[in-house]
């Protein structure tokens, strides 16, 4: 696979392959490998487990991210990290709303807020590309 450095253009396959990159990343890290303890107990308070699994399930996340900038652009590491503190900002807003409203897999909103943390991740992969795209000098009109 080709490494792509600041300056080097990105062809149109290679944005689209890096944006199917990210999202098999959402859906591998989120669908495969979250398990049914980080899924339940990262609703939790933090001090009742609620950070070691949230951070857990974010770790994960933010490792796949990483893993992708070294394949796609290796100067934006960084992103790894900006990926495990989003992530665990949606994905605790979430949890939050859910548990505060009791809104469980059987109410119309505990589906809608699945669709906006979704779409929520989707937005920051979606950032994520750009900056990468950005930097590589390609233009994007």
């Amino acid at each position: 696979m080709v490494m792509w450095k600041s300056g080097v253009f990105m062809s149109l396959i290679d944005i689209f392959f890096l944006y199917l990159a990210f999202r098999a990343k959402q859906v591998i890290c989120d669908f495969f490998l979250q398990t049914s303890w980080m899924y339940l107990a990262k609703c939790s308070p933090f001090n009742k487990g609620g950070a070691k699994a949230l951070f857990a399930h974010s770790g994960i996340h933010a490792t796949f991210t990483f893993i992708l900038t070294q394949i796609f652009a290796p100067e934006f590491w960084w992103l790894g990290i900006v990926d495990f503190v989003l992530h665990s900002i949606i994905d605790k807003g979430k949890a939050m709303i859910n548990s505060k409203m009791n809104w469980t897999y059987n109410d119309t909103f505990y589906w809608w807020t699945f669709g906006i943390d979704q779409e929520a991740h989707n937005l920051t992969h979606l950032a994520y590309i750009i900056i990468i795209v950005i930097s590589s000098g390609t233009a994007l009109y």
